[in-house]
Formats: structure tokens, sequence, C-alpha cells
């Protein structure tokens, strides 16, 4: 049996949500990126303010890769209505 992927995700979709983790990864992993002092802001150095913009950075990206390969949603059902419901009130009097 084939691995079940989620129906009308093509896999361009999948392809993408893989690359902006990827680069989530190695942004955050790969120290040479950021293993300097210079630039700073203010008494910050590079790498504590690059670690610091990088948390919400990746929570944003993803956020993204799950909006790309989440499944679809089917759709509504309507709300119950009281008067489909089968009435209860009758086996619940009697405790």
């Amino acid at each position: 049996m084939s691995p079940s992927r989620s129906p009308g995700k093509s896999p361009v979709s999948w392809t993408v949500a893989a690359i902006l983790l990827l680069a989530a990864i190695i942004g955050s992993l790969w120290v040479p990126i950021y293993a300097r002092t210079t630039p700073q802001i203010g008494a910050f150095p590079f790498f504590y303010w690059y670690q610091l913009l990088l948390v919400p950075a990746v929570a944003i990206v993803s956020w993204i890769a799950f909006v790309l390969i989440r499944p679809r949603q089917g759709p509504a059902r309507p709300p119950a209505h009281a008067a489909d419901r089968p009435d209860r009130s009758d086996r619940t009097q009697g405790r």
C-alpha cells in the first residue's frame, strides 16, 4: 500500500513546505551564520538578537508550512436543529 496523502495537496505544496522548514532548521543550526559579535544593537551582539528574531521567524515559517499541507476541511455541516434531536426529557425525569 502506498502512504496516503491529503487529497488535493500537490507535490509542490509539500516541496515548498519542506524547503521552508529546511531553511528554518539550517538558519538555526548552522552556527557560522551568526557566530559573530558585530553588528550590535545597543548592548546586544549579533548572535543574541539574531536568535531572538529567529524564534518568531521560525514560528511563522512553521505556521505557513502547516497551512500549506494541512488536510482540507470537508463541507461544513449545518447545525442540528432542536426539532431534529430526539426528546430526552421523558428519560431523565424518572431519575
